[in-house]
């Protein structure tokens, strides 16, 4: 391993082809046999510093159409807590229906799970049939996995029924020092970014785009109005920039002062500071309070002129999902990609079924998305919201802050990479985009 490195560093990647592969590496996992180790606790009480393993793991056999990569560095996403909660189920779950599907998926059924779904790094090795990428190639991933072997997938490789997300519904994830992906999930790194920054966007951003802009998604357009929660956090972060790249006036939801500056100082006007204005939208554990439901949209409508948003970016669920659906504009959209507070949503249905409002399912991206969400970021019209970067060794205490919402923007986890810093070859446009490239990272 240390010469792989040493090669990276070197500025010579290429030469990476030619070094043998190591028969192990470390890697973050959790344990099959310790999926019951947070019983009795509510999800609040579990800790990913007791779940979250870093060992040496034996480097999976490549097969076709995959690709070996060396991991400078990943970074955190909520299925990174999700897998070290072991919720809604332990994600051994789903390496168990993968391996029954052929012997390239048995290799996943293992009692330890490598988990991770974003990385930035360099093609160690390629599989027989890959021809796009070679040894040497600086690429980051997303997180789409899929066999395309039925018709569904053929008009959008997300509805492919074996479509799964690396890293959670797959073994061998980004949080290691090398990586099994397909082919098609490879992306070219932008130049101007350091690992650790390049490393940070790849499933935040792409979900983001598919859920706002994509046809599949919202269909965001030039003039809308758009509720983005947690606008200062991994996903709305990201949604907040895309809605001012896009002519969009976002309305950003935040929980705290610090974060409603970050939104600012991402070029948003219009902030709500959801704790500040003590927000109750549950009078019980099974009571909306439609109330507070019409003082945030009387809220909305002051900062916005009389406008309800066109779009809801939704992705807290259970805590925000009924005021969401209420302060929609009529005929607008509630686009929904996660569930961070809580799986069951409701909601009353007269503001839907008599306003013509829609609810669209958003998950991750397909190809074509995520690459065009990655080269909005090579082209410096989006830009990385890195906040913090931990050791691979301390992979537990960077999940625990993402749990328990200690953080902001994303959560970067250095692997092969020796230092912070390293990587950028375009000097000159990170040079004049510094200030945006870094606004998260220097708070």
């Amino acid at each position: 391993m240390r010469n792989i490195i040493d090669a990276i560093m070197a500025g010579e990647p290429g030469e990476v082809g030619g070094l043998p592969v190591p028969e192990s590496h470390r890697a973050v996992t959790v344990h099959a046999d310790e999926v019951d180790m947070f019983h009795g606790l509510t999800s609040e009480e579990k800790d990913p510093r007791r779940s979250l393993h870093v060992e040496e793991v034996p480097t999976p056999e490549l097969g076709p159409g995959e690709v070996l990569v060396a991991v400078l560095a990943s970074s955190i996403n909520y299925n990174t807590v999700w897998s070290s909660i072991f919720e809604p189920l332990p994600t051994f779950v789903f390496l168990r229906r993968y391996g029954r599907m052929s012997p390239l998926g048995r290799r996943h059924d293992l009692p330890y799970h490598v988990i991770g779904s974003d990385l930035a790094g360099v093609v160690l090795r390629t599989g027989e049939g890959v021809n796009a990428w070679r040894p040497g190639d600086q690429v980051v991933a997303h997180c789409s996995s899929v066999e395309l072997e039925h018709p569904d997938g053929h008009g959008d490789t997300m509805l492919d029924p074996e479509q799964r997300i690396w890293g959670f519904e797959t073994n061998f994830g980004g949080l290691a020092e090398l990586a099994l992906v397909k082919a098609n999930q490879l992306m070219p790194k932008p130049a101007h970014l350091t690992w650790e920054e390049a490393a940070a966007s790849g499933l935040v951003n792409s979900t983001a785009y598919r859920q706002l802009v994509s046809p599949n998604g919202a269909r965001m357009k030039q003039g809308d109005t758009v509720l983005i929660w947690g606008a200062s956090g991994g996903l709305g972060s990201y949604a907040t920039q895309l809605a001012l790249n896009g002519g969009v006036t976002p309305v950003c939801v935040v929980s705290s002062p610090e974060k409603a500056e970050l939104c600012r100082a991402m070029g948003a006007e219009l902030v709500i500071d959801r704790k500040a204005e003590d927000y109750r939208f549950w009078s019980g554990e099974h009571t909306h309070n439609p109330k507070e439901w019409r003082r945030f949209g009387a809220h909305i409508r002051e900062l916005t002129g009389g406008d309800d948003p066109d779009i809801v970016f939704e992705h807290p669920g259970r805590e925000t999902f009924g005021a969401s659906v209420f302060v929609a504009k009529r005929g607008g959209t509630i686009v929904t990609c996660a569930s961070t507070s809580g799986f069951e949503h409701s909601y009353d249905n007269r503001y839907l079924w008599m306003n013509l409002k829609r609810i669209i399912g958003s998950h991750f991206a397909n190809y074509r998305e995520a690459w065009e969400a990655n080269r909005l970021i090579a082209r410096g019209r989006i830009h990385p919201t890195l906040s913090k970067v931990y050791p691979l060794s301390e992979t537990g205490q960077a999940a625990h802050e993402v749990h328990v919402n200690a953080h902001q923007g994303k959560v970067g986890v250095l692997c092969l990479a020796p230092g912070e810093g390293l990587g950028v070859r375009d000097h000159e446009m990170r040079e004049r985009l510094l200030g945006q490239i870094t606004r998260f990272h220097d708070r």
